[in-house]
């Protein structure tokens, strides 16, 4: 840890040493304007704008104008000053990419009015020196990282104050009460902090308050009932926070309410009745509560209304018949309640409405045919108990403007019928879900027409016939998803047209023939799903070159001949191909036959030679053969002579394979666990000597019991007779394995190994041609699946990935105390328990190898490509724990960024270490964070965890931490905030 906290440090100085030069020199500075003392007088009052200067950085060099040689700052970018005195009244800096912190130099522009450094990088807290700016009419600080909590006195003199932001920064603590006194506030936004407590009591004295913006935060309690003294007040947003209680009735005296956005938090109760006196109210956001009782009738008298959001609540009933008084309603939402009935047919007059989403209610009756009569933009009727079919609603939308539709939702009903052929007449179409209904016929060739659609599914019907051709003139696909129908013929060429395609449904269907080699040109594929089929034929060599492919199912079809070689495909799940007997390869465990070109005999004195034809005038009297032929023949019969040695002792092996296993199903009793010297029966040795198997080795080493397949072997899961589940690793490297006596040696060691974010070995089982690693069994999947396949789940937060990283690190620790080294470090090889602890697996299991040898080391984890240190290709380097260090190092940074260690594109192969080296070298490592983190996780721990895996990750071994500085270094890390980003 010494060499990194030193780098760490001196860093901090050289910051801290250059400030104090740019502080020093602007305090030297000597008066160089002359003249009258008027000037001097002038600027004197206007230093305060060097001194900002000093306190801030300026890395793109946009305050360069700002010059103390000048007579005024007046002129200076940025800067306003009155004319009649000429001092600094307005102080605007936005977008700047200003850094550092606020200082106390702006304490002297006594005359500022206005100051706003908004859209900066600002840091540090805000101090109570600048409520001392008693003509400061408006603050904007804005969209910087400033954080702190703010001092309970600091508006108590806020004077002229009229407009407060402080928005997306990293303010904690309580709102201070001291803002009551700011009577002339006009406008305050404290949105996207981390405010936390109750409203304070004195916001409902501000009487001139027309703008109230606290969302995105943490405050907590109940909206008071002097509501109604903000009789000013436009628009209130209090979005997102933890507010409970009812809607105090007092909001209806607010007359001049145009928006009410208290969406995302816990309210109860019923709409109160006051709110049909809001007249003006355009907007009104109360989704995502707790809000019970029915739609209220009196709500068609806010007549002014454009956008009534009441999702996500707890509401009963039928949508009132009044609604269709809202002339000017543009927005509706009213999605996830338990709402029931038809929508009323009153609706028909909101000639206005853009957007309509009913989804997830228990509405009946048959698809509505005005809603598509009005020329919407987006139908959402998702998840309800509509039926009939669908052909009068939508062919009575082709008479009007229908071609503004852009998302139509009408999956999880009961439709039936025919999908009508109209439907490739809605040329604005980006989004089309019919699934889950009960359609039937087939897909009409008009889908082609869509050109600009993206997303299109119809799984989950009744659907038959083959895909049309024309689905490829839908080129902008991204997504198509056809599974769970009754769907025959091939897969159509076409669908190669499809450039932009990423995600591709097959699934359970009746498909046949081959997979098109056109699948081959969609370089953005990443999900490719053509499981239970009847597909034939062999997979497209060209397939490899897919390099964004994180999941591609074949699995029970009838496809056959040798996966595709490199890529994704050296990796492919066995789950992923299993169910086509006559496929091949490593990934299905099966040995593809070899097939040995005829050799070519040919006549060195020939002049044909060159063209590998054998001329006609070959005769008897050139029957000698060339060196180079006799070679080729020679090889060829060794070669021959070689398969046929190695399929007799596969053979015997096999044999060998069936007696070890049926002697461990004799040995199921009560003593299973008791060493036994019978070589014919095998030796089954529990460390704990309490257990034993509830089922024969036919179970353990059964396909359906499969749960993975790595470096060393296929993993199956079973259970032991106390009901307890385990993994069973079946070694896979016989030939390799040392005697039985250096493999018990190695095996008992590692069954010594305990630690909470270890797997823990807890037996064995050994016969010459067969060898059982019996391990705790971890329910919780391994991490890759977590990070890089949508399917386990939502995605890793912050804290989450920070916490697996940091157990990680405390089980490598671990081995290495026990002079251990894992030699196999990936995130397939890290599972996660239920609790969220993450868990080493196939740590040293490389010592049961006769020798170190490196190239059966790479041979035997070559799926760990990427995390292999570099001295692997360096025969003189001694391989130490510093090996781990730098698959750690990968891990973390595979981790941060969501990526994998080494993709494989197009026409290039990206390794994520150099990618995240260069985005450091230039300024930009932020942007490799992962973006589902955007936002959702602390700089001041992302960007020193990004530092520390670049760190381990050093061509040098010696330059690398050992693993216990490592956790000393992410403890340092670790922010006292614990994440609270992501829960603001």
């Amino acid at each position: 840890m010494r060499s990194i906290e030193k780098e760490w440090l001196k860093e901090g100085e050289a910051i801290g040493e250059e400030q104090k030069k740019l502080k020093k020199d602007a305090t030297k500075k000597k008066d160089v304007y002359g003249g009258s003392k008027d000037s001097t007088k002038a600027f004197s009052k206007n230093k305060a704008n060097i001194s900002l200067r000093a306190d801030i950085q300026d890395p793109d060099g946009k305050l360069s104008s700002w010059n103390e040689d000048d007579a005024s700052p007046c002129d200076w970018v940025g800067v306003k000053c009155n004319p009649r005195s000429n001092r600094v009244s307005d102080l605007v800096l936005d977008g700047f990419g200003l850094s550092g912190k606020l200082g106390k130099g702006l304490l002297k522009l006594q005359l500022l009015r206005k100051l706003s450094l908004a859209k900066n990088n600002l840091t540090g807290s805000i101090s109570i020196a600048f409520a001392q700016l008693s003509n400061l009419r408006v603050l904007d600080l804005s969209e910087n990282s400033l954080s702190g909590s703010i001092s309970n006195d600091f508006f108590r003199q806020c004077g002229s104050l009229r407009s407060v932001s402080l928005a997306n920064n990293k303010f904690s603590g309580h709102i201070p009460e001291s803002l009551g006194m700011c009577s002339t506030l006009a406008s305050l936004n404290f949105s996207g902090n981390q405010f936390s407590g109750s409203l304070p009591s004195g916001l409902w004295s501000l009487h001139g308050l027309r703008m109230l913006d606290l969302s995105y935060n943490l405050l907590e309690g109940e909206i008071p009932n002097g509501i109604e003294g903000l009789n000013n007040l436009r628009g209130i947003s209090l979005r997102k926070n933890r507010l409970t209680g009812e809607v105090p009735e007092g909001i209806g005296d607010c007359f001049l309410l145009r928006s009410i956005d208290l969406s995302e938090n816990s309210f109860s109760g019923g709409l109160p009745n006051t709110m049909q006196q809001l007249t003006l109210c355009n907007d009104l956001v109360f989704g995502k509560n707790g809000f019970t009782g029915e739609v209220p009738e009196w709500i068609g008298k806010m007549r002014s209304l454009e956008t009534l959001d009441l999702s996500e609540n707890n509401l009963t009933g039928q949508v009132p018949d009044s609604l269709g008084k809202l002339l000017s309603l543009k927005f509706l939402n009213v999605s996830k309640n338990s709402l029931t009935g038809i929508l009323p047919e009153s609706m028909k007059n909101c000639v206005n409405l853009l957007t309509l989403d009913i989804s997830h209610n228990y509405l009946t009756g048959e698809l509505p045919s005005w809603p598509f009569k009005l020329g919407l933009q987006q139908l959402l009727f998702s998840d309800n108990r509509l039926s009939g079919n669908v052909d009068n609603a939508l062919a009575s939308s082709l008479e009007s403007s229908c071609h503004k539709l852009v998302v139509l939702d009408i999956s999880k009903n009961q439709l039936s019928g025919e999908i009508p052929g109209s439907t490739g007449d809605f040329s604005s179409l980006h989004f089309l879900n019919m699934s889950k209904n009960s359609f039937v016929g087939s897909i009409p060739a008009s889908i082609g027409q869509l050109k600009i659609l993206d997303t299109l599914d119809l799984s989950d019907n009744q659907l038959i016939g083959s895909i049309p051709l024309e689905i490829g003139g839908a080129t902008s696909l991204k997504e198509l998803r056809l599974e769970k129908n009754s769907f025959k013929g091939n897969i159509p060429t076409s669908i190669g047209n499809c450039s932009s395609l990423m995600s591709l449904y097959l699934a359970h269907n009746e498909i046949t023939g081959p997979v098109p080699a056109s699948l081959a040109k969609l370089t953005y594929l990443e999900t490719v799903d053509l499981s239970f089929n009847k597909l034939m034929g062999t997979l497209p060599k060209q397939l490899a070159n897919l390099g964004r492919l994180q999941l591609f199912n074949i699995s029970h079809n009838q496809l056959q001949g040798e996966l595709p070689a490199g890529g994704f495909f050296n990796t492919i799940a066995p789950s992923s191909v299993s169910g086509n007997p006559s496929l091949c390869g490593a990934s299905v465990n099966r040995s593809c036959p070899t097939v040995l070109p005829k050799p070519i005999v040919l006549n060195p004195n020939s002049s044909d030679a060159d063209t590998g034809i054998i001329p006609q005038s070959f005769g008897h009297e050139k029957k000698i053969l060339s060196i180079s032929a006799l070679i080729a023949i020679g090889a060829a019969v060794a070669i021959v002579i070689g398969i046929i040695a190695i399929t007799v002792l596969n053979l015997r092996v096999q044999a060998s394979t069936s007696r070890s296993a049926a002697a461990l199903t004799f040995y199921g009793g009560d003593d299973s666990h008791s060493p036994t010297s019978d070589g014919s029966s095998g030796k089954l040795v529990m460390f704990s000597g309490d257990s034993d198997f509830s089922t024969g080795a036919h179970a353990l080493l059964n396909k359906d019991c499969e749960l993975g397949h790595g470096g060393f072997g296929p993993v199956y899961r079973t259970k032991l007779r106390d009901g307890r589940s385990v993994a069973i690793k079946k070694l896979t490297v016989s030939s390799l394995v040392k005697s039985q006596e250096d493999f018990e040696r190695e095996v008992q060691k590692l069954g010594k190994v305990h630690h909470g974010n270890l797997v823990t070995l807890e037996g064995y089982y050994w016969t010459p041609s067969l060898q059982l690693l019996i391990y705790e069994f971890v329910s919780g999947g391994n991490l890759y699946k977590h990070l890089h396949e949508e399917s386990v789940g939502n995605y890793l937060s912050w804290n989450e990935r920070f916490n697996i990283i940091l157990g990680a690190a405390k089980g490598l620790t671990h081995l290495h105390q026990m002079n251990l080294i894992h030699y196999n470090i990936k995130s397939s090889n890290i599972l996660i328990d239920n609790s969220g602890e993450p868990k080493l697996a196939d740590y040293s299991l490389a010592r049961l190898l006769p020798m170190l040898d490196r190239y059966i080391l790479s041979s035997k984890i070559q799926s760990a490509l990427g995390y292999m240190a570099p001295e692997f290709a360096c025969k003189t380097v001694k391989i130490t724990e510093k090996c781990d260090v730098y698959g750690f190092g990968v891990l973390v940074l595979e981790v941060v960024t969501g990526k994998r260690p080494v993709e494989y594109m197009e026409d290039d192969v990206v390794v994520l270490c150099d990618t995240v080296r260069g985005s450091w070298e230039e300024g930009r490592v932020e942007e490799c964070i992962d973006s589902r983190l955007q936002g959702k996780f602390p700089v001041e721990e992302g960007i020193p965890m990004i530092k520390l895996g670049l760190i381990c990750t050093s061509q040098v071994p010696s330059n690398r931490p050992n693993m216990a500085e490592v956790v000393s270094i992410l403890e340092l890390i670790r922010c006292p905030s614990g994440g609270q980003v992501e829960s603001g």
